[in-house]
């Protein structure tokens, strides 16, 4: 039998790993984003519109190319988010300072700060020892169902506070292990083995998605949707009040996904004696816990606790009173982001050859792209308010849904972000979506902060097809996942999510705000 893979790059390329069909209907969609983007710039550039400000008038030609490049992926999304404030420098919408202004906004930080923390657990093997820890466990037994239950589980909490892909990429080459292990055995002549098979892939990528909605930092959108409602509505989403939101959906949307796969695949279905031993074998491999790995569940923990502190000052009824004003005044969840960081270039793994948890070099590996793709779309979405694009947009929609309820809005955003997802990515259709159904819900008159939720919730909605997101796309490099599959499933698991994310959003967000 062959040892467990452990390359978690081969997994990060299978994001590549399309069918022929795929790359061709890819590289036509870049080809044509590359030639159709400027045309439709300088169409609006032309176009006369005179409810628009002249600053108004070439910001929404800039919004135009932008979302157009990024619908496309012309060009690397963090590029084009780079080129929608250059433009609007460039074009006198806004001076540097105030078009530039948004990548040194505090979530930058917080993005930062949170990206090196996961990258450490990476580095320091701390994410494996994890998921070994769990699948090793004697309560999974024999039972098919209980280990799709645990192998799904492991990535959502993973998610939870590492990136998706990260997640999955982890994930993936365990679970093809277990399933090639297994096809040697007699269960592979159990006419439910192929089924399980394709849900031990699936429950990988889909439980990353679900379990990244259930904390601010567990997927990119999530960060964008906290700091466009903190930028242009002022609501303070904290992290407690995010995961009283974020939490119930991802264990619905997991209890969901668990029950479903459990009928479809491992139903009935019972391991083979060594399937357990295989795992424990790996955990063995890893040795005993290092220093390093200590290290980072110390400073990840610290971090946690900065993190949600405010919120169990809140449950004591202490929120308003000098502790809590001051706390949270000194430490905002950036500031806390960043100290668990800093922790880690503090916290020794060997004082006499003065090594460090984390080096610089390993700390600069984190995901810059999308970094920048945050700040370029918190920019535009900045000035689309001060520019009054938005509020054109916003009275424009209304004449369509004239309601001045939030439901119907919210709806509509959900649904949208999430179609769109399935589409491109669902870092950019936060940043596309999350701006508009702002402006549309002050245009309305209602608040815009259940609109807003939804089409953050409704980014990570994104299921059907391997070009939505990356841990599809690696399920999908297994071979164990057919394309008319991941569709079937997917489209019944997104329409639960929509109403999920509604109905939550509806009932807990008017009593968080």
């Amino acid at each position: 039998m062959d040892p467990l893979i452990r390359n978690r790059q081969q997994a990060v390329e299978a994001v590549e790993a399309y069918s022929p069909a795929e790359q061709q209907f890819n590289q036509r969609r870049k080809t044509l984003g590359l030639f159709v983007a400027p045309l439709l710039f300088l169409l609006v550039l032309a176009l006369p519109i005179e409810s628009l400000t002249p600053q108004a008038h070439r910001l929404a030609a800039i919004f135009v190319l932008v979302v157009a490049l990024w619908v496309s992926e012309a060009l690397p999304l963090a590029v084009s988010a780079l080129l929608g404030p250059l433009l609007a420098i460039v074009l006198g919408v806004a001076p540097a300072p105030k078009a530039l202004a948004s990548f040194a906004d505090p979530i930058i930080f917080l993005f930062i700060g949170s990206f090196i923390i996961a990258e450490a657990m990476y580095v320091h093997g701390l994410d494996r020892r994890i998921a070994f820890t769990a699948l090793s466990s004697k309560l999974i037994g024999r039972s098919a169902g209980r280990l799709l239950l645990v192998f799904g589980g492991v990535s959502v909490v993973l998610s939870m506070w590492i990136s998706n892909t990260a997640t999955a990429a982890m994930m993936f080459p365990i679970g093809l292990s277990i399933v090639s292990h297994l096809s040697t055995q007699p269960i592979a002549r159990h006419p439910r083995f192929r089924r399980f098979s394709t849900t031990l892939m699936l429950v990988t990528a889909f439980g990353a998605s679900i379990g990244g909605m259930a904390t601010p930092i567990g997927t990119p959108p999530n960060l964008i949707g906290v700091g466009m409602l903190r930028e242009l509505v002022g609501a303070p989403v904290s992290f407690f009040r995010w995961m009283v939101i974020g939490l119930p959906i991802s264990m619905a949307l997991y209890a969901v996904l668990a029950a479903g796969f459990w009928l479809v695949g491992a139903r009935g279905l019972e391991l083979p004696e060594g399937t357990a031993a295989l795992v424990r074998r790996e955990l063995d491999r890893l040795g005993r816990v290092s220093r390093g790995q200590r290290n980072v569940m110390v400073a990840f923990l610290i971090t946690v606790l900065l993190w949600v502190f405010p919120g169990l000052l809140a449950l004591a009824g202490l929120r308003e009173s000098a502790i809590g004003m001051a706390y949270e005044a000194s430490m905002p969840e950036a500031a806390a982001a960043l100290t668990g960081a800093i922790l880690l270039f503090v916290l020794p793994v060997d004082w006499r050859q003065r090594r460090f948890t984390m080096s610089w070099a390993e700390a600069v590996r984190i995901d810059w792209g999308t970094v920048f793709l945050f700040g370029g779309g918190l920019a535009l979405g900045s000035m689309a308010f001060s520019t009054g694009l938005a509020a054109s947009v916003g009275q424009a929609v209304t004449s369509w849904v004239p309601s001045h309820h939030p439901l119907p809005f919210t709806i509509l955003f959900t649904c949208f972000a999430a179609g769109l997802s399935e589409m491109t990515s669902n870092t950019a259709s936060a940043s596309m979506v999350v701006p508009i159904a702002i402006a549309v819900s002050r245009a309305a008159g209602i608040s815009p902060i259940e609109p807003a939720l939804g089409a953050t919730f409704g980014a990570s909605i994104c299921f059907m097809l391997p070009v939505s997101t990356p841990p599809n796309a690696i399920a999908y490099s297994s071979g164990h996942v057919p394309i008319g599959t991941m569709i079937r499933y997917g489209v019944g698991l997104s329409a639960v999510a929509c109403v999920v994310v509604i109905t939550a959003v509806s009932l807990l967000a008017p009593l968080l705000f």
